[in-house]
């Protein structure tokens, strides 16, 4: 058994800006040259989130309305008057989807079904730079 833990970064828009990382992931695998396990990736930080959908432009439209209906972004929330940053949906929506996700992989590949992929979305309510951890635990 062999752990290897490695990291991706990129950059956000914010406001529900969903990345498709599931190439970054895939290319972690390759480079690791295990052949079966898991990998499980993480999000430091509290305003992204992780999931698996259809990276298809419909579906995302409606992830972000449904965000939009069940955590406005629009209304005033506690956390904003303790910080004063006008993020707290950010906080409510990361917190509902979560920091982290673990799909096994098998011949150097994600067992994704079809039409899924692994998606970031970042919560936030500015652009950021994004440094995600990928830890791989599994056999050559």
């Amino acid at each position: 058994m062999k752990v290897i833990t490695e990291s991706i970064n990129f950059s956000t828009k914010g406001f529900s800006d969903i990345k498709d990382i599931t190439s970054m992931i895939n290319n972690k695998i390759k480079d690791s040259k295990l052949r079966k396990g898991i990998v499980t990736v993480f999000v430091p930080g509290s305003t992204g989130g992780l999931t698996t959908m259809e990276y298809e432009p419909g579906l995302i439209k409606d992830l972000k309305n449904l965000l939009d209906k069940i955590i406005p972004s629009n209304i005033p929330y506690f956390h904003d008057e303790t910080w004063g940053d006008g993020n707290g949906f950010s906080h409510l929506r990361a917190s509902l989807i979560g920091p982290s996700l673990t799909v096994p992989f098998s011949d150097g590949r994600l067992l994704l079904g079809t039409w899924q992929q692994i998606i970031f979305i970042d919560f936030d309510n500015r652009p950021r730079s994004r440094n995600l951890i990928v830890q791989l635990i599994g056999e050559e």
